[in-house]
């Protein structure tokens, strides 16, 4: 992982220089905040989303389905007033001259009705008040019977016009829909279509949405998978490294690639785009010409889902930087196991790369003495840098897309009898094999050399980077801008999220110790670098996710194939980037989860579903016998937990798996540690982490 210290002389200049294109960004915020661009962006984001409810009322088909129960419930009623209806034919017939004088007003009053049927469910409780009214008004309706049965055969008649309206709604919510990274198509809420400023559809998408989806090409996945591959393969050949350590030739790369993607979707792609970021409006737009799909996919790709990704990791990685914890304890092996598990615990709130950037050179420091000590570094790469990132979604990048793709906040605290299973196992481990193996093996000289030297840990820049940190984790969990502030009404104006951590990190930069990141070695080389490529990887990435959620269904991997789950997003981590990987495998869980269901397979609820709606689902499935599943963010809870585990867990396979590997790794050479290759570490990997892995699948997966 490269780190362009050649390019400044004098980090503290880079220093001088971030502060103030934060502080112009926020002033262009302020400006843009009087304007009321970023609460217009809120309030499309509201409109969007309770415009999801609003068509799901408005569907036929949605409406029919919600009505069987009660047919069913109401079918021995039926029969039990079937003696009743033959006493009171009779009086229906007396009353037919009424029905026939009424019958004109009837037929002028049908498309009244129709229109105002959806303003039926709205009045229900009007209904509710009007009771007596309704008795009073019996005789009225006795005397309309005739004209009821004389309308049934019109009825009956109208019954497959409906199914058909049905059939087509249903293809229209499953046309064409491109998704952000980590959305799910919402097939049973999404039946608004695509529409125009004035809610209509162009010829054009109207064909298309009335038709099968349309879908990429195989193909186009190619540069997904070579951007991939270069961050893979780039940094390991003799002949590339060199050119490759630079941050701009790695974004000359994600780039290009990038756009050959919106060269596709712009002139060679005939589907309809769905846009999900709603700066501009909440409507879904049916584009027409070759300018307006890029910038649907480009604003998909970069301004819903790349911008919150970059900040909060430039936002935790900066303030961590002015963190630095200096001291030489001995290096006895409780002394490391310590350090290793503080380092697990942190990750989770700082971040992984934050937690290795803070704790790396102390350990470093700790053991220059000792001969022994690739072990400590590989360890700490397993624990730190990976499997202690899972219980926040500022633990590790893939867990943040699935926040920002709707899973809750809180909700990857579920993970903690994994993670704390996983990592004391890995502690455990690490503690016998430094105690009985490492540690005698070193020469008395070396352990005296490293008493003498011992001394306390000095904890420098704690003020104000810690307090930082912690509105870091605020901030995220609670200026979601698609979510009212807890305790209150009030949405955050879209992007005051991200500004809030730029702030923070402007004080950081100006009211911290700049001599402590000196000390560090603090740059913004590594940040620059996630930034180059994950620019490319959410353009690229928009195909593959568009095919999966069509066609996710198609990889034979259902709702009860947890172990399936979280071995094939683990193995695809461990080769290529954990983050692009833990997206593609959701998008997959959240369409196995939606077949199954319209399957009449399982029955779901979400997480924060009240008791009762809880309580219903299950008697619901214990009387179809099928089961009753918790989602979250349209995915399979149990899915969720898989592909979470597999990629945050098996992002240590590799150096390649996860950002902070291959920067412990750089460090730890620069300190003269001499750390094993790509395949040599995978020979720690494979031997000492994967078996414990295999264990964890078989207790909780």
């Amino acid at each position: 992982m490269s780190e362009e210290t050649h390019a400044a002389k004098d980090p503290s200049k880079s220093y001088k220089l971030a502060s103030v294109s934060i502080a112009v960004i926020i002033v262009a915020y302020i400006i843009a905040l009087c304007l009321g661009f970023p609460q217009k962006g809120t309030q499309y984001i509201q409109e969007a989303n309770g415009g999801h409810e609003e068509a799901a009322v408005e569907t036929p088909a949605t409406a029919a389905e919600e009505a069987a129960p009660a047919v069913e419930e109401a079918a021995p009623a039926v029969e039990e007033a079937a003696p009743a209806v033959e006493e009171a034919a009779p009086a229906a017939e007396e009353a037919a001259p009424a029905a026939e004088e009424a019958a004109p007003a009837a037929e002028e009053a049908a498309p009244a009705v129709e229109e105002a049927a959806p303003a039926v469910e709205e009045a229900a409780p009007a209904v509710e008040e009007a009771a007596p009214a309704v008795e009073e008004a019996a005789p009225a309706v006795e005397e309309a019977a005739p004209a009821v049965e004389e309308a049934a055969p019109a009825v009956e008649e109208a019954v497959p016009a409906s199914e058909s309206t049905s059939t087509t709604e249903e293809a229209d919510a499953h046309a064409g829909h491109n998704h952000a990274p980590g959305e799910a198509c919402e097939h049973d809420h999404d039946h608004e279509g695509h529409h125009h400023h004035d809610g209509e559809c162009c010829d054009e998408c109207h064909e298309h949405a009335h038709g099968t989806p349309v879908l990429p090409p195989y193909f186009m996945t190619i540069p997904f998978v070579l951007l991939l591959l270069a961050i893979a393969v780039l940094p390991l050949i003799p002949a590339t490294e060199e050119w490759w350590e630079s941050n701009l030739h790695r974004f000359y790369v994600a780039a290009f690639l990038g756009i050959i993607t919106l060269i596709y979707y712009g002139f060679f792609h005939q589907g309809v785009l769905a846009s999900h970021w709603h700066g501009l409006s909440a409507a879904h737009y049916c584009e027409a010409t070759s300018g307006a799909r890029m910038w649907t996919i480009f604003a998909n790709a970069i301004f819903d889902e790349f911008i919150p990704f970059i900040v909060l990791l430039f936002a935790l990685f900066t303030i961590a930087g002015g963190i630095r914890v200096e001291g030489n304890l001995k290096a006895k092996p409780l002394t490391n196991t310590i350090f290793i598990a503080i380092g697990t615990f942190l990750a989770s709130f700082i971040g992984t790369t934050g937690a290795a950037m803070l704790l790396i050179r102390p350990l470093l420091e700790t053991n220059k003495e000792r001969k022994h000590k690739v072990h400590t570094v590989i360890f700490f790469i397993f624990a730190v840098c990976n499997c202690g990132g899972c219980l926040l979604p500022t633990g590790d990048p893939p867990l943040f897309l699935g926040y920002l793709a709707g899973v809750g906040f809180t909700w990857t605290m579920c993970l903690w009898k994994e993670w704390l299973f996983t990592n004391i196992l890995l502690l455990l481990v690490y503690f016998c094999w430094d105690a009985f193996i490492a540690y005698p093996k070193e020469t008395g000289l070396d352990i005296a050399i490293d008493d003498i030297d011992a001394g306390k840990l000095k904890f420098l820049g704690l003020f104000p980077n810690v307090p930082l940190l912690i509105c870091v984790i605020l901030a995220v969990a609670m200026l979601d801008p698609s979510k009212a502030v807890p305790g209150t009404e009030w949405h955050a104006p879209m992007y005051l999220r991200e500004i809030v951590q730029l702030g923070l990190v402007w004080i950081s930069l100006v009211c911290g110790n700049t001599q402590v990141r000196l000390n560090n070695r603090f740059n913004f080389g590594a940040i620059t670098e996630v930034a180059a490529l994950f620019f490319g990887i959410f353009i690229c990435m928009q195909v593959p996710l568009q095919i999966l959620n069509e066609k996710g269904g198609e990889l034979g991997m259902g709702v009860d194939n947890t172990k399936s789950f979280f071995w094939a997003t683990g193995s695809l981590s461990s080769v290529l980037d954990n983050a692009p990987t833990y997206v593609v495998f959701s998008t997959v869980g959240k369409t196995a989860t939606s077949d199954a269901e319209k399957a009449g397979k399982l029955v779901t609820f979400t997480e924060e579903a009240a008791p009762e709606v809880k309580a219903a689902a299950k008697q619901k499935a214990d009387e179809l016998k099928i089961e009753a599943i918790s989602t979250e963010a349209g995915c399979a809870s149990k899915l969720l937990v898989a592909v979470s585990l597999g990629a945050v867990f098996m992002g240590a396979m590799t150096y390649i798996g996860n950002g902070p590997n291959f920067m412990v790794k750089a460090i730890a050479e620069e300190e003269g540690v001499k750390m094993p290759s790509f395949f040599g570490y995978m020979v720690y990997s494979l031997g000492i982490l994967f078996p414990i892995l295999l264990v964890m699948t078989f207790i909780f997966l």
